[in-house]
Order: C-alpha cells, then sequence, then structure tokens
C-alpha cells in the first residue's frame, strides 16, 4: 500500500466533493442530524465550492491517495481568523488555518491523514507561516487524539455552526518553528 499526497487540481472538484460526503459525517457528533448534515454539506462541500475553494488564492487543497485511489483530503485557510474566540486562542501569526482533514473510513489508520498533515505542515513552514490551527468538535475523541499526537496542543474553544446547532469545538494550535 503506496500512499502519496499531491495538490489538488480544478478538475478534482468532483472528486473533492464525493470524499467529503462520505467523510464529513464521520465527524459529526451523534447528535447532528442527516437534514443538517446534508444542508452542510450542500452549502459547503458541493462541487461549485469546491470550484471556488480551488480557484481562491487563500485556499490549499491536498489529496491523499493509496495506490492512485483518493482517500481523503485537507484544506488550508491563509485567512486571518475573524472568529473572535478563534483570534485570541492563537499565540503565533502568520497562521494557517487547517479547515479540513477528511479520510474515508477504510482507510483510518493507513496513515493517509498523517501524510496529508505532515505535508501541509512542510508547504506552510516553507510559505513562511509560523503556526497551523484547527477546530474540532469536542465529542470527537478520535480526531482530537490524533491532532495531540501529530503535535496540535489545545489553545481554546469556540462554536461551530451546523444546521441550526451551535457544536462545541476544540481550538487545536501548532507551532511550525518548533517542528522542523
Amino acid at each position: 500500500m503506496t500512499v502519496t499526497v499531491r495538490p489538488a487540481l480544478p478538475s478534482d472538484a468532483e472528486v473533492l466533493h464525493e470524499l467529503a460526503r462520505h467523510t464529513f459525517p464521520l465527524a459529526c457528533p451523534p447528535t447532528t442530524t442527516p437534514e443538517a448534515i446534508a444542508e452542510f454539506i450542500t452549502r459547503h462541500l458541493s462541487v461549485e465550492s469546491f470550484h471556488r475553494y480551488l480557484n481562491d488564492p487563500t485556499r490549499q487543497i491536498l489529496i491523499g491517495e493509496v495506490d492512485g485511489e483518493p482517500a481523503g483530503y485537507v484544506l488550508f485557510c491563509s485567512d486571518e481568523p475573524s472568529d473572535p474566540d478563534v483570534a485570541t486562542a492563537l499565540t503565533a501569526r502568520p497562521t494557517i488555518e487547517l479547515s479540513k482533514c477528511y479520510v474515508l473510513h477504510n482507510f483510518h489508520g493507513t496513515g493517509v491523514a498523517r501524510a496529508l498533515i505532515v505535508d501541509g505542515m512542510a508547504r506552510s513552514r516553507a510559505q513562511g507561516f509560523a503556526a497551523m490551527w484547527l477546530g474540532v468538535n469536542q465529542e470527537n475523541v478520535r480526531a482530537n487524539r490524533f491532532y495531540e499526537k501529530m503535535g496540535f496542543q489545545l489553545a481554546g474553544t469556540k462554536k461551530f455552526l451546523v444546521g441550526e446547532r451551535w457544536e462545541d469545538d476544540y481550538v487545536r494550535e501548532l507551532l511550525l518553528e518548533d517542528k522542523a
């Protein structure tokens, strides 16, 4: 089994939507309704959304593949955090957000997520970012454990809207200059 990471291309919008459609529900707490999940995917993870992300110079998307088959993706956003809870929680600038990190269920534990994040860390460091941050649902024990192993430290909390319900997220930060 060979894991590779590559930058997403404009022609990958449909592949990214399919990955998102299958993986976003895995990150949601059990209280999230199927309707709220579907609405979020339609609004933020549609083919059109991925076309916009791929054409936005503040966003970078990487695709992780296993033996040439798409297995997951990450989306980074270099905009300064607009959420006041996030902005005050972070300790280093300039910072880049790990906005999305999703891997198909059958590839969990295979190193795809790690490869995506390590590649993203190297690219972010090379672009001069001092830190990387993310928001992760407080109830997502598996993801929180994974991010801790990757070096992301708890920095604060924030809210995240899915459907009509506000979810509680942890804000985690990774200082890139310490990860040479």
